[in-house]
């Protein structure tokens, strides 16, 4: 199942907009929208106009590249699938599968 690019970019601008700590409302006044506008952008129903989504790169103060990229918003199921592949593969490579296990170990310890 693929999300189409209004889903995607709205919930990219709702992770960053939640990560920065505005509010739907703050941020609908600072970009001079609509709070119902910016909820539609969020759900993908609605699109950005180019000026909006230059004040949002400004005001959340990320680029183009960190909007644009959605990779990591795959499914749990696709990126378990794809984490267990890279292990797998690096069987043979103790190095590597060593700092991978030292990263898992770190990242769960927090």
């Amino acid at each position: 199942m693929t999300m189409n690019i209004k889903k995607l970019l709205g919930k990219k601008i709702k992770h960053y907009r939640i990560l920065r700590g505005f509010s739907q409302e703050k941020l609908s006044e600072l970009l001079n929208i609509s709070q119902r506008t910016l909820s539609g952008i969020e759900c993908g129903n609605n699109f950005l106009t180019s000026q909006t989504l230059d004040k949002i790169f400004d005001i959340l103060k990320i680029t183009p590249d960190e909007l644009f990229h959605v990779e990591y918003l795959k499914s749990n199921k696709e990126l378990t699938v794809e984490l267990t592949n890279i292990i797998k593969s690096l069987e043979k490579d103790e190095e590597k599968l060593r700092t991978i296990y030292r990263v898992i170990k770190a990242i769960l310890n927090d």
